[in-house]
């Protein structure tokens, strides 16, 4: 019975043991649960730290693209600023240069000071002393006559002359020919060149000198004198590039440069141009063409030191090659004769001029004019009504 007793714990020791197996449960859980938790915190830490570094390097790099992207801009900026203060300093040059040009013109004059008249077109139609035929067609047919022409002149501001020059020999029956047909015509613009059909160059330089000379137009325009002309669509065309300082109008083309000799539209000096075979650079075909008044004063100031090549429209595309120009391609300036401009007349497309590229001007154009002007003419009507 003794033995049994001995080998049971007593009941009064029972909430002792339980309080020290507490204690001692706590002391050990306390010591290896306080580095586990120690270095979870230090992991999170670490995580958290790294993704505030992603994110800050993200933001940084977004800031760093954005302020390049607004550096390019600021540039791009100050690159148009630059570009408009050019132009408008060459306008300003150009403007410049024309008032001392008239300045001077005025003050060299026989008669003392003149005032140029302000008018929004000069037509200049180039002409030869032996095309009288021609010159009456055309007035039969696109140019107004007489007090038509002058009301022209002062209502619409549209002017209208042939051009021409003089003969080798000072008051020549040729000249005189011409004096009187004047007299009779009042429709003529003397120059002072000597003709000569490899002149040509030289006429187109000194036509648009003495046309600025005598009128402050917004446009000077030549034309051949084998070319039919609607003068109303030629004004309402024009008067859509009034607002633009420098532009070249016309049927722009890019034809060869012929080396060889002996055939029409030989260039003596095709080496100039490059290897044989190459093309001419984009001018307006010689038939017609218009240019504002910046370029023609330009032509009028420097026309002792434009080079003058063999044909007369490569010349004035070579003089405003390298100038801030604008080249206007206008096709209806270059349409062909019926059916060609007839068809368009019918569709309410008329056309500026009308020739026939195989002649350079319409073919027998003494008798086919009046032809082309029935049938593709616009109507005495639509230049008095143009709204210039």
């Amino acid at each position: 019975m003794k033995s049994r007793n001995s080998g049971r714990v007593s009941a009064k020791c029972l909430p002792a043991l339980c309080i020290g197996f507490f204690f001692l449960g706590t002391l050990f859980t306390n010591r290896f649960s306080g580095p586990l938790d120690s270095n979870r915190q230090l992991i999170l830490t670490q995580q958290h730290s790294q993704e505030l570094q992603i994110v800050s390097d993200d933001c940084s790099t977004k800031k760093k693209v954005e302020d390049e992207k607004a550096v390019m801009d600021e540039v791009q900026k100050t690159h148009e600023v630059i570009k408009s203060l050019d132009k408008s300093v060459s306008m300003l040059q150009m403007e410049l240069a024309a008032t001392r040009s008239s300045q001077e013109m005025e003050s060299s004059s026989v008669d003392g000071p003149s005032t140029r008249k302000k008018v929004f077109m000069v037509i200049g139609i180039n002409t030869a002393f032996s095309s009288r035929k021609r010159r009456d067609s055309v007035r039969e047919t696109w140019m107004p006559q007489g007090e038509k022409l002058h009301k022209l002149e002062e209502e619409k501001g549209i002017v209208v002359r042939f051009m021409i020059g003089h003969s080798v020999t000072a008051n020549s029956i040729l000249d005189r020919a011409v004096d009187s047909e004047d007299a009779q015509h009042h429709d003529f613009l003397r120059l002072e060149h000597v003709e000569g059909y490899h002149e040509l160059s030289a006429k187109t330089k000194i036509f648009f000198s003495t046309a600025v000379a005598k009128w402050d137009a917004d446009f000077y325009i030549k034309v051949d004198d084998d070319v039919h002309v609607n003068l109303g669509q030629l004004a309402i065309t024009l008067s859509r590039y009034r607002s633009k300082p420098r532009v070249y109008v016309g049927c722009m083309k890019s034809g060869p440069v012929l080396s060889q000799k002996n055939v029409k539209y030989h260039e003596p000096e095709y080496w100039k141009f490059g290897e044989e075979g190459n093309k001419y650079f984009r001018h307006a075909t010689g038939q017609i063409y218009a240019i504002s008044k910046d370029l023609a004063t330009y032509i009028s100031i420097n026309q002792p030191i434009l080079h003058k090549y063999a044909n007369e429209d490569v010349s004035l595309g070579a003089w405003l090659i390298g100038l801030d120009v604008e080249h206007i391609d206008e096709r209806t300036m270059c349409c062909g004769t019926p059916p060609d401009c007839e068809w368009k007349a019918q569709a309410g497309n008329i056309c500026v001029a009308s020739f026939d590229w195989s002649c350079s001007g319409i073919c027998q154009s003494v008798e086919k004019i009046k032809s082309v002007h029935e049938k593709c003419g616009e109507g005495d009507d639509v230049v008095w009504g143009a709204l210039l």
